[in-house]
């Protein structure tokens, strides 16, 4: 089988993931999509070097990380192939054989990856807003520009959701909207970014989108270390001197994908020393649900010249609501509102009168609290059939993060859950470029999975966790 060199090349300048690791995710997909077929020959290691334009030993790395996995094997003299079809995986592990009895009665594999909302009545409502704008919106609201006063609505409706004590002092005029809560970082960076080449800290685990928004600012991204309490401070501090750190982005309230919040006296803390030296800080509140309670204040109320804020309902109300709120500190906002500008001429009408309709609806606290709840039941299930294990969660937050017990490795246990029907993120799609990983993993609260389909899957990964490879070290 002749292997095209486009399922490796595509994703080897993703930011914040070294080339052999974005390698392996690019073999490791193409895979799990079918496009490398079981037992298919993979180019040897010189060969798809020279092809993809990187070292022999980058290739040689993939393969390996892959071949621990159980997604590759290496013949001795023929070189490496896909591994064959997931029977080997299954029949070297009576786990796995476990874990398929209680999934054989799932319609779908459960699709854990990514925190999705259930339908608990905003489907119906968001229908029902697009029928009442369309019969409603005058035609001059269909054909001009958005500017400052077309999304006015939308900006007033999430100030009814923004606490002054939890963000600090703002009016209206200091929102700005943006294209979801990933473009509102982009934009932030955008701003307040200088120089040829700056530096952006994140948290040591973080969400990549803090990396990827990084990467499009072409700055370097480095890592700031956790204990017990959120953000080393001392860390913090010898990085942006070492760096010339311009701006942190870090989610105070609810660390993706460790679950963990920063402690209100660290948030002191990491406040304290930002200000010592000029240093924002970006807080990206969009994990915590609508309607749940803070556990201490921004940084942006923290920080009132250099803390900015993010917020959107993707994780609320609908993914597809594409709209996020950037609040910008003190005497930044005519700059934030320009960066806006200048990249899309804004949010879109319809958009900013869709989001501004639901929100004005009677029976969205009633929906946004069904959300919660739909999402607690998931948590509790997790946490009722994993409690054992090491694992950081929160009724309020839509994932939970297991540490895996001794013998398992993030990577192995990826690929056993995979065969077994379970689709969740290693700590490894969590870190930085070089940095140091953990042997962990991310599990989803997908509210599109019916919940008897979750608990299964917690009890496959229970499974799986009690059943770890055996090794002999020599």
């Amino acid at each position: 089988m002749i292997v095209s060199d486009t399922i490796f090349k595509s994703p080897l300048g993703l930011a914040g993931k070294s080339k052999f690791k974005a390698l392996a995710q690019a073999i490791r997909e193409a895979i799990v999509s079918g496009q490398l077929a079981p037992e298919a020959k993979l180019p040897p290691v010189r060969d798809l070097a020279y092809q993809i334009g990187v070292t022999p030993g980058t290739v040689a790395r993939a393969y390996q990380l892959l071949t621990e996995e159980g997604r590759l094997v290496a013949a001795v003299g023929r070189g490496t192939f896909v591994a064959p079809a997931q029977r080997s995986l299954r029949a070297a592990s009576p786990a796995i054989l476990a874990a398929d009895d209680r999934m054989s009665h799932a319609a779908d594999v459960a699709h854990l990856l990514s925190p999705k909302m259930p339908d608990m009545g905003q489907g119906q409502m968001i229908r029902d807003a697009l029928h009442h704008l369309a019969d409603s919106m005058p035609t001059e609201h269909l054909l001009r520009y958005p500017d400052r006063q077309t999304d006015l609505a939308a900006r007033r409706a999430a100030a009814t959701y923004l606490s002054v004590a939890r963000i600090g002092a703002f009016t209206v005029d200091d929102i700005v909207t943006a294209h979801g809560g990933q473009s509102a970082v982009v934009m932030i960076l955008q701003t307040i970014l200088h120089g040829a080449r700056p530096v952006v800290a994140v948290d040591a685990l973080s969400y990549g989108g803090f990396r990827y928004a990084a990467a499009m600012c072409r700055a370097d991204v480095v890592g700031v270390p956790w204990d017990a309490e959120g953000p080393d401070p001392a860390a913090f501090e010898a990085l942006i001197k070492a760096q010339s750190v311009q701006v942190f982005c870090t989610s105070s309230e609810v660390c993706n994908p460790t679950v963990r919040p920063t402690t209100p006296a660290r948030r002191t803390q990491i406040a304290r020393i930002a200000q010592r030296y000029g240093v924002h800080v970006l807080d990206d509140d969009c994990y915590r649900l609508m309607r749940s309670a803070h556990i201490g204040p921004s940084y942006r109320a923290l920080l009132p010249d250099l803390g900015w804020h993010v917020v959107s309902p993707a994780k609320s109300i609908s993914a597809a609501l594409r709209i996020g709120f950037a609040l910008a500190p003190q005497g930044w906002t005519s700059a934030l509102v320009r960066t806006a500008t200048f990249s899309s001429f804004g949010v879109s009408r319809l958009m900013t009168d869709l989001y501004a309709h639901i929100l004005a609806q009677p029976g969205i606290d009633a929906v946004l609290d069904a959300v919660r709840d739909r999402i607690a039941q998931d948590i509790r299930a997790a946490v009722n059939v994993l409690g054992m294990y090491k694992l950081s969660w929160s009724e309020d937050v839509p994932f939970v993060w297991l540490e895996l017990p001794l013998g398992w490795r993030s990577g192995e246990f990826l690929q056993a859950a995979d065969a077994a029907g379970v689709l969740i993120k290693s700590a490894d799609d969590f870190a930085l470029r070089d940095g140091r990983s953990e042997h962990a993993v991310r599990v989803a609260v997908n509210g599109l999975v019916p919940h008897q389909t979750f608990v299964d899957a917690m009890h496959v990964l229970r499974d799986l966790l009690a059943h770890p490879p055996q090794r002999i070290s020599v």
